[in-house]
């Protein structure tokens, strides 16, 4: 049950849209193309089974880390409900 000027499922809506954007950036990051043999960040050579493993890569497992762990600080997603939180 929606209230004030809201209608009917437009929470399920925006939680919706929110989750098709999450996907759609994570479907964009995916390695795409042919693997390197060495890593574009740091020179170092990308072992085989790693490049067979992930097709398209281009970073070695130790700057993959390091970009995941950054990518993950900028995740900017609310997955609170609260009208609280939208606020901050």
């Amino acid at each position: 049950m929606a209230g004030g000027f809201a209608k009917d499922g437009a929470v399920q809506e925006q939680i919706d849209a929110t989750v098709e954007d999450a996907i759609t950036r994570a479907r964009s990051e995916l390695p795409q193309g042919e693997s390197l043999a060495h890593c574009e960040e740091c020179g170092c050579e990308i072992p085989d089974a790693r490049r067979k493993a992930v097709p398209g890569v281009r970073l070695c497992i130790a700057c993959q880390a390091e970009h995941d762990k950054q990518s993950k600080s900028m995740s900017g997603y609310n997955r609170r409900g609260s009208k609280d939180s939208q606020l901050r």
